[in-house]
């Protein structure tokens, strides 16, 4: 039975000389692949441009569990965008937050809260003129919360380490080596009050912006199974001097 959803494209590769393989996450159903073809007329509507990373796509698809490439019976535009694609610090951070998507998500099932969560920060990033530089480190940060491994900060007094494996703070460091000294556990009390609208606030050097970027994605791959080193680091990194 053909069901319509709202998805976010989080990855495309090519397939053939027609044919792509589109990787997205789909409110109804969650992370889905799918097989689709390329029309050979430039009036069909399945366009390459549909596929690209981040993309909000209203799809109609006739889901079957036993396939592992689904089939696309219509795909258009949810929310064309109106700044990402053409400012090249914005296409920088959307491709790092497609990739790191496409690894987080890599398993996810229906979770209609992370799906709003994910599209309401893509328009949000899309939407702004400035102030956005810390964007993608609010948008790792409080996405652990939909994934089950949000920081508990209730406990932490100055002086706490932070056990990255627990997600707890700690008078005493950990017998292993994941873990936050106390200077750099005030950094996760930093990121978790950061929101969007108030983010421009908390003033970061590059260095301090790319330190914190590398604990929360040594946080990931503490707790998300088979998180590989992602290849949109090195670019993001250099943004912002």
């Amino acid at each position: 039975m053909l069901t319509k959803s709202q998805a976010v494209v989080l990855h495309s590769l090519k397939y053939g000389e027609a044919r792509l393989i589109v990787d997205m996450f789909t409110r109804v159903h969650g992370r889905l692949s799918f097989i689709v073809s390329l029309p050979k007329s430039p009036k069909g509507k399945m366009r390459k441009q549909l596929f690209q990373p981040l993309t909000m796509l209203e799809i109609e698809t006739d889901v079957r569990p036993r396939q592992s490439l689904q089939k696309l019976a219509d795909a258009r535009l949810a929310h064309p965008f109106s700044s990402i694609p053409f400012e090249p610090d914005k296409l920088a951070i959307s491709l790092f937050v497609a990739e790191f998507l496409y690894y987080a998500l890599r398993s996810e099932q229906q979770n209609g809260p992370l799906f709003d969560y994910v599209t309401d920060s893509i328009q949000w990033l899309d939407s702004q003129a400035s102030h956005y530089a810390n964007f993608h480190l609010v948008f790792l940060m409080r996405m652990s919360r939909f994934l089950g491994f949000y920081p508990n900060l209730a406990d932490y007094a100055p002086g706490d380490c932070f056990d990255l494996r627990e997600s707890v703070f700690c008078r005493v460091p950990p017998v292993h080596r994941d873990f936050l000294p106390p200077g750099e556990a005030e950094k996760i009390l930093l990121m978790m009050r950061m929101d969007y609208p108030t983010m421009h606030l908390y003033r970061l050097t590059r260095q301090e912006r790319n330190r914190l970027l590398e604990v929360a994605l040594t946080y990931y791959r503490l707790h998300l199974p088979d998180f590989p080193e992602m290849k949109s680091v090195g670019v993001l990194q250099a943004l912002y001097t």
